[in-house]
């Protein structure tokens, strides 16, 4: 059983760290002046997230099975507990590789238009002396882009709307695996509700988020804006996005409960 959380730990880690990263594609994209590409680039990357997503799901899904009785339910509640711990683990992962993130995929968008296709770009980066190169664009992080990171200029509105998202999509489908055990005889419409609430986190990223983002993303391309408000809102989105899974933490039980009981209401 501890192996299987640990594996379940690594891709929720692996998918957390890439969710985190998207919010620095667009930085690369001013970067390089390249944002379309940059764009299409990252999607090939979210494929591994969604993978390491179809592979924990299942998973995740069996820690529930395991629950014969009402005594069983402290161990499933201490499996996601840890489970939510590496969501935040795998956050600040993201956060810190974001300055070589950058670098490293400002150099990938490079590679792609000389290759005009992913599939000879993969080849052309695979070789040993491009790997050796890369090493020069890993960047540390450091503490003064912590100190440059003042929520003014950044809409409050916008860090708390993200994350409220957060919040949502990284303890929905856990709450409503463990509100299923609490609940066994409405398990399948309690599971079933778990697409609706992530559906709130969705939307919310959808029509809030992600247009802001691309407004400022438009006003840095004709020098409307400057870089530094960019990199302060990709900053301060992180942050909450790092405060929305801590929140998933402590939101676990009772989103759990109220699941439950919006099922009990259910004719």
């Amino acid at each position: 059983m501890i192996e299987k959380l640990l594996i379940i730990c690594v891709f929720v880690g692996i998918i957390h760290m890439i969710e985190t990263l998207a919010y620095s594609v667009r930085l690369a994209g001013l970067k390089t002046r390249k944002l379309v590409v940059a764009l299409s680039l990252f999607n090939i990357i979210v494929i591994v997230s969604r993978t390491a997503n179809m592979v924990q799901a299942p998973l995740t899904g069996k820690l529930g099975d395991a629950v014969h009785s009402k005594e069983d339910l402290p161990v499933l509640l201490h499996q996601l507990q840890t489970i939510l711990l590496a969501a935040s683990i795998g956050t600040i992962a993201g956060a810190l590789l974001i300055p070589s993130f950058v670098s490293i995929f400002s150099r990938m968008i490079s590679h792609l238009e000389v290759a005009g296709s992913v599939p000879k770009m993969m080849k052309n980066i695979a070789s040993i002396h491009t790997l050796e190169k890369a090493k020069k664009h890993v960047k540390r992080p450091r503490w003064i882009m912590l100190s440059q990171l003042r929520i003014g200029g950044v809409p409050k509105r916008l860090l708390l709307l993200n994350l409220m998202a957060t919040t949502i999509y990284t303890v929905g489908v856990l709450s409503t695996l463990y509100a299923s055990t609490l609940e066994p005889t409405l398990s399948k419409s309690i599971l079933m509700s778990s697409g609706l609430i992530n559906g709130l986190a969705v939307i919310t990223l959808a029509v809030f988020v992600d247009p802001q983002v691309a407004i400022l993303t438009e006003k840095v391309m004709k020098g409307e804006s400057t870089k530094q408000s960019m990199n302060k809102m990709v900053g301060t989105l992180v942050i909450s996005r790092l405060c929305g899974t801590v929140c998933a933490q402590i939101l676990l039980v009772p989103a759990a409960l109220y699941i439950a009981w919006i099922c009990k209401l259910i004719p």
